[in-house]
């Protein structure tokens, strides 16, 4: 039997899983690592804590594994955090600065203010924030980092480097469309982009199909030499890819702090106008290649925890669904949960958290209820505008990450959407991705087909709402967004 290990470096812990070719997960590691905040609005990892965190969580999927067995290892990782290092000795020149990081802030506003935006848009699909790469590493050799005998690379291109003892320096397409520096539609680093960010090209990574053998082991601990590293990939990709959301118009949702909505939309690059980001979902070995359009909602389980922490309303974030099917409806409460601004496709990050309905019979079960649908309505804005710029009408939806476990949340957000949410029995699509394209890279699965065959669903949402009822909530949500 052969394995394939999926490596999935997040913002606060990496997790190993060792899968098998049936997809059924037979080692599991997780290890979390600290988080640096030097002041507000500026969050750093230093990239030997990543380092030592993907070995000890290695460590602990591969008790009991026959190392000789694994056939492949696919990454996935925190997309946007940057991290520059020595090409000799392999010493971070820096703190990795993390996506969460705002300390580009003024940078963007300059380019914005010379007019700069339009042209980035139309290059690499995204918009200027100090949310992608490009402007950490200007930053970086701003404030006393020199460029010669360094290289930048987002966290796959880094473990990539350490995995293959310092013989491969590169990242896969998805990861390069998500740092300001990589033109979309000639898959390929941009002079223009480098020259207007301020990154010297000698400092980038090659260029690399997310699935295909780009380097093999050398010193890792607990493994061979030789193990072929064969899936490459960053988180939201990924998940879209372990979704098996392989057709033109096919969508996930990825609820965790915050939710993040990918559709598929082919072999062409769908410019936004409705405030969506344009970004490559995958390029396989085989030469295929799609892009996808991309909107996120910056909370949601993070809404459950204030309700826990800010507001104490339970001990435990997985009793908020008894608490919510406690009373028949929300009574006219609507919580738009904007405590970071709003994301897509409003884009507004002045805009704050609001609850507007209440009456003297409001209860906490109310409220609890009003911010679990507050999630699935920001939900449908995206969702929305994403079929708006597709042309693509949404079929089916697919879910992960941790509050899609709650049902009555599942239930809610296929009313109000109107079609039918479909939840997997792995429900850490992120790293079944990095699996699947590791795997397709080596052998290991034939082709989609067989990987859409192993995909196995839990549980199937339908819709069951009155639509004339949806409607009105649906319009008192769109005021309760226009106060806020």
């Amino acid at each position: 039997m052969r394995h394939v290990i999926a490596i999935d470096q997040g913002t606060t812990g990496s997790t190993v899983l060792v899968l098998d070719e049936q997809l059924a997960v037979r080692g599991r590691g997780y290890k979390e690592f600290r988080q640096i905040y030097p002041q507000p609005g500026w969050v750093e990892h230093d990239p030997e804590d990543i380092w030592a965190s993907v070995t000890a969580a290695l460590g602990q999927a591969m008790a009991g594994i026959d190392a000789a067995s694994i056939a492949a290892i696919g990454i996935t990782n925190q997309r946007e955090t940057a991290v520059l290092w020595d090409r000799k000795t392999g010493k971070p020149a820096h703190n990795a600065i993390v996506w969460q990081d705002r300390r580009t802030a003024d940078r963007c506003a300059e380019l914005k203010a010379a007019g700069k935006e339009a042209r980035v848009r139309e290059l690499t699909g995204l918009t200027l924030d100090p949310y992608f790469s490009g402007t950490k590493i200007h930053w970086m050799l701003q404030h006393g980092v020199a460029p010669d005998g360094l290289a930048f690379g987002t966290v796959d291109s880094y473990l990539l480097w350490r995995l293959t003892g310092g013989a491969v320096h590169a990242t896969d397409v998805t990861n390069a469309s998500r740092t300001l520096l990589f033109d979309l539609h000639t898959l390929a680093w941009s002079d223009e982009l480098c020259d207007l960010i301020g990154v010297p090209r000698s400092l980038l990574p090659d260029v690399v199909p997310s699935s295909g053998a780009c380097g093999t082991t050398r010193g890792v601990p607990g493994l061979p030499d030789g193990i072929p590293i064969a899936g490459l990939a960053g988180d939201q990709q990924s998940a879209l890819f372990g979704q098996a959301c392989f057709t033109p118009g096919d969508a996930k949702c990825t609820y965790g702090t915050g939710a993040f909505i990918l559709m598929n939309t082919g072999d062409q690059a769908v410019p936004s106008k409705s405030g969506l980001l344009t970004t490559v979902a995958w390029k396989l070995s085989t030469g295929e290649l799609r892009y996808a359009l991309e909107g996120s909602a910056f909370i949601a389980g993070a809404a459950v925890q204030w309700l826990r922490d800010g507001l104490q309303f339970f001990k435990s974030s997985s009793e908020v669904e008894a608490l919510a099917r406690s009373v028949e409806d929300s009574g006219g409460v609507i919580v738009v949960p904007a405590f970071a601004g709003l994301g897509a496709p409003h884009w507004r990050p002045e805009a704050r958290g609001s609850i507007t309905g209440l009456t003297r019979g409001t209860t906490r079960a109310h409220i609890a209820r009003a911010t679990l649908e507050g999630m699935a309505l920001q939900i449908v804005d995206i969702l929305r505008a994403m079929e708006r710029d597709s042309g693509k009408h949404l079929r089916m939806l697919k879910v992960d990450g941790g509050a899609a476990a709650n049902d009555l949340l599942m239930q809610f957000q296929s009313d109000v959407l109107g079609v039918e949410i479909a939840r997997p029995e792995l429900v850490e699509s992120t790293a079944l991705g990095a699996a699947f394209l590791a795997g397709l890279g080596t052998g290991v699965w034939k082709d989609q087909d067989q990987l859409r065959a192993t995909w196995r669903e839990q549980r199937r949402f339908k819709p069951t709402a009155d639509r004339a009822r949806v409607k009105e909530h649906l319009a008192r949500w769109d005021a309760a967004v226009a106060k806020a």
